[in-house]
């Protein structure tokens, strides 16, 4: 039986990566920072919580994440955790740093001096574009970060990359453009919209306020990238791979996409800060735009290309854009019933 660790395992990826590796046989161990009763509503809603083992692990604390490799010497060591919302990361630019960057040669020193043969994956991001300065973006595409979040990420890639070059270790990074699910925390861009129309069609009369419905995404199911990150780590070599749908979708179609998934049919009306969507249906107003939900430095164009992906790993995604804004539109509207 194959052991694997997953840092940030309450987290969406950390829930789904889990429920995969169980299902393929393995033993899981997950990493959760110290608290008095473990957040697990994730892995309680996929139905995993008692299957996995927890551990108290800090990505700021080297003795304790030594102290946990030498412990467990798992095969597969998948380092999810991280500040992960972009938005936040301009209020907590330290605390991203050091979780988001120098974590990750934490654990990669302790498996090099006490668990070397582990397999270790990476949790990059296509935040690490920024700027784009090339569409779509790859594995070879210049980084450009315009977040606190996607500096710190960028470490974190490179420093895989280097660990990797330099002693051997079987170290890839996923650069996973954007992946959600009914899981995504309500923070999120989608879960915010999916959450709030849900509760309109439940008879709430709240819109949703969001910013820039002119940034596009390439959204992707969570379910789906998991499976990549464990392809990676099957692999005779260590490499770095572009997860993506290859399919780049405005804020402003993915609100249209879970509203039609409720049976609303939006009139749009205004532009740049008044702009405004209302349901036909109902004349309920459904969409207003504040700007304190503008990034500093926005990234407004994000699509990626898995044409290695596909070639190597034989990894594609089976969820598109519509078919996610449906499932997560759907599940929030069940969960409010």
């Amino acid at each position: 039986m194959k052991k694997a660790f997953i840092t940030g395992i309450t987290g969406q990826d950390g829930a789904y990566l889990s429920k995969l590796l169980l299902e393929k046989g393995y033993e899981v161990h997950g990493g959760v920072r110290r608290i008095s009763q473990p957040d697990t509503p994730r892995l309680d809603k996929l139905g995993v919580t008692r299957d996995v083992q927890l551990h108290d692990f800090d990505l700021s604390e080297m003795n304790n994440i030594y102290r946990t490799i030498e412990k467990i010497k798992v095969d597969e060591f998948y380092n999810l955790a991280a500040q992960s919302f972009v938005g936040s990361s301009w209020d907590l630019p330290i605390y991203a740093a050091d979780t988001n960057g120098v974590g990750v040669v934490r654990i990669l020193d302790c498996l090099r001096n006490f668990a070397p043969e582990t397999r270790f994956y990476q949790a990059s991001t296509s935040e690490m574009f920024g700027l784009v300065q090339e569409v779509p973006q790859s594995e070879t595409t210049r980084l450009y970060p315009r977040s606190p979040y996607g500096v710190a990420k960028v470490y974190g890639h490179y420093i895989t990359m280097n660990y990797r070059e330099s002693f051997g270790m079987h170290a890839s990074s996923g650069i996973l453009f954007n992946h959600e699910s009914p899981l995504r925390g309500k923070e999120f861009v989608t879960r915010k919209i999916t959450l709030a129309l849900a509760a309109l069609a439940r008879g709430g009369d709240a819109p949703v306020v969001l910013g820039n419905l002119d940034a596009k995404r390439d959204w992707g199911f969570a379910g789906d990238y998991v499976r990549g990150m464990w392809l990676m780590l099957q692999q005779e070599k260590a490499d770095d791979y572009v997860l993506a749908t290859g399919v780049t979708t405005p804020i402003r179609d993915f609100v249209i996409f879970a509203a039609e998934a409720l049976g609303m049919d939006l009139a749009w009306d205004g532009e740049g800060v008044t702009e405004t969507a209302t349901d036909r249906k109902t004349g309920k107003r459904v969409v207003e735009i504040s700007e304190k939900f503008f990034r500093p430095a926005e990234v407004d164009l994000l699509i990626g290309d898995a044409g290695k992906a596909r070639e190597n790993l034989g990894w594609t995604p089976e969820v598109d854009v519509r078919q996610l804004a449906e499932m997560m539109a759907k599940s929030d509207y069940d969960d409010l019933g």
